[in-house]
């Protein structure tokens, strides 16, 4: 997909507008896994989550090849939308960003921050984005799909810094929406001519890219009801089910009790925050700890950008409905 050298240079562009996150060995986490785990910190972003490189090099691509556009238009549950507006507004472009409604308040005040244009449309992500690309028909804004090459390239810098960091891991567990973290890290993966297993996450709600893999060919779910919204997404997109179909070791699915155990853990191991996208890699290496005894371990926690309402029930014992 990208070489070592598409990677440095990505990766050179990234750390222009942000600073590489940590990744880090908890010995709690290794005690509730029975082995060596890294956490790739991609909740220290500057948006709280890992979509904000992707932000980075896309707006850098769309400056150099469409300087007629004023701007992007795109749909999100929150954190590749406040990735947009950073960098589109950085650079003096307009961003329009389709939300459902009923998505996160603190992630529509934080994109609104960073000075999106914010549109509430349709009852979940897929209908927010079947307008989104609507509109981009109609005004000269770029229409920014849930994939895009820039957007994995970008993307991908956070798996260069795992990977040069931890050449050793054994297995890597990354969550899925539409699929760019996944087939990021998978690239970084190749583009260093690693051997690592990267294993795919998905939510037993929203376990579209999991079935897609099972059936040899994309398989849309009826609903995507989960509070771990950042893989709340019912339409898996194809070229990144090209990638993960036949580069990802397996994809499998953990419930929102299980992801919900697992923000409680990474609160009382690590004392980080935790979306519930976030939380979902560790939600499925401690599902599948029998397997990873002895091996070296990497999750990623993509995001931490949940709201409080949502948290305090979290800690309180309790699983939220969607």
């Amino acid at each position: 997909m990208f070489t070592e050298t598409d990677l440095q240079e990505a990766h050179a562009l990234v750390t222009r507008h942000m600073a590489p996150t940590p990744a880090h060995d908890w010995p709690l986490l290794a005690q509730a896994l029975g082995t060596q785990v890294i956490v790739k910190h991609e909740n220290h972003a500057p948006t709280g989550a890992f979509k904000v490189r992707g932000g980075i090099t896309f707006i850098d691509w769309l400056k150099r090849t469409h300087p007629e556009m004023e701007g992007v238009v795109t749909a999100t549950r929150g954190n590749h939308g406040q990735s947009q507006a950073r960098a589109a507004v950085a650079m003096g472009l307009r961003a329009k960003i389709f939300v459902p409604h009923g998505n996160s308040v603190e992630k529509n005040a934080a994109m609104r921050a960073f000075g999106a244009e914010l549109i509430e449309h349709g009852a979940d992500f897929d209908e927010a984005r079947e307008e989104a690309m609507r509109v981009a028909a109609t005004e000269p804004l770029y229409p920014v799909p849930p994939f895009h090459a820039e957007l994995v390239r970008g993307v991908a810098t956070y798996g260069y810094e795992l990977f040069s960091a931890h050449p050793d891991l054994d297995v890597v567990y990354v969550p899925i929406g539409c699929g760019s973290g996944l087939c990021g890290t998978i690239a970084a993966r190749d583009a260093l001519g690693l051997q690592c297993e990267i294993v795919g996450v998905v939510s037993d709600r929203a376990a579209g890219a999991k079935l897609s893999v099972e059936a040899g060919h994309l398989v849309e779910t009826n609903s995507a009801d989960t509070f771990a919204d950042g893989m709340a997404v019912r339409v898996p997109v194809q070229a990144a089910f090209d990638i993960y179909s036949d580069k990802a070791h397996h994809i499998d699915s953990v419930s929102d009790d299980e992801i919900a155990a697992a923000i409680r853990l990474y609160y009382a191991a690590t004392h980080n925050l935790a979306e519930g996208a976030g939380a979902a890699a560790l939600a499925l290496a401690l599902k599948e700890k029998d397997r990873l005894k002895g091996r070296k371990v990497g999750v990623v926690l993509s995001g931490g950008n949940i709201d409080r309402p949502l948290y305090s029930e979290i800690l309180a014992d309790r699983t939220p409905v969607v």
